[in-house]
């Protein structure tokens, strides 16, 4: 995703100056040591990390940036927007959203549910793009749900650096607990839980496990 932002505005010929997530530097910063060994030069990608409200307001204010670009949130996009307008800054804003998957009756049954597998799990499910809900024709949701539950079942949890593993962690126990709670909530709502009743927490030390909990 930072390359998404990155390498267009330094192929037009700009530098640009990226504050990633704050619980989520890292592989920023190793973009950024990579692009410096590939022999960019010092200077046009640079990686600031902080919290949004210190070091990401002060980037949108500061007269030397000319274009803002943020994903994230409908919340703090409402608030880059508005700081933008001071001084007219170029605002490029992705916001939050729910992806919806669709699959209609002339489908390829395997490769529908394969793929809506496949696409929810990327970034452990953290990612705009993620396959957050899918919408069915009816002739072929039973099949459906019951292949993706088969799928699900083989899911492997485990470091995301261990080729193994399908899915990693969530990036944080609040995070985990939020998403634990959404489940709830639909329970909750009347929804069927076909696969899983809840995160795996304590259970799980780290390595990988087969059909979790």
């Amino acid at each position: 995703m930072a390359a998404w932002k990155i390498l267009p505005a330094v192929a037009a010929g700009n530098t640009i100056v990226l504050k990633p997530a704050e619980l989520t530097p890292t592989t920023s910063v190793m973009f950024a040591e990579a692009a410096q060994e590939a022999g960019i030069p010092d200077g046009v990608i640079n990686i600031v990390t902080g919290t949004g409200s210190v070091a990401g307001q002060a980037l949108i204010g500061h007269p030397g940036v000319d274009m803002v670009s943020f994903t994230g949130s409908t919340a703090v996009g409402r608030q880059i927007a508005a700081a933008a307008a001071g001084d007219v800054k170029r605002v490029h804003l992705e916001l939050g959203g729910k992806a919806p998957f669709v699959v209609f009756d002339d489908a390829d049954l395997e490769a529908a549910a394969r793929g809506a597998v496949a696409g929810s799990l990327i970034n452990s499910g953290q990612d705009c793009t993620a396959a957050t809900r899918a919408y069915v024709q009816r002739p072929l949701y039973g099949r459906f749900v019951r292949r993706v539950a088969e799928l699900m079942d083989g899911v492997r949890l485990g470091p995301v650096d261990d080729p193994d593993t399908d899915m990693g962690s969530l990036i944080s126990v609040r995070q985990r607990d939020r998403v634990a709670a959404m489940v709830d909530e639909a329970r909750a709502a009347g929804a069927t839980i076909v696969r899983g009743e809840g995160s795996p927490g304590a259970r799980w030390a780290g390595a990988p496990t087969t059909n979790p909990p």
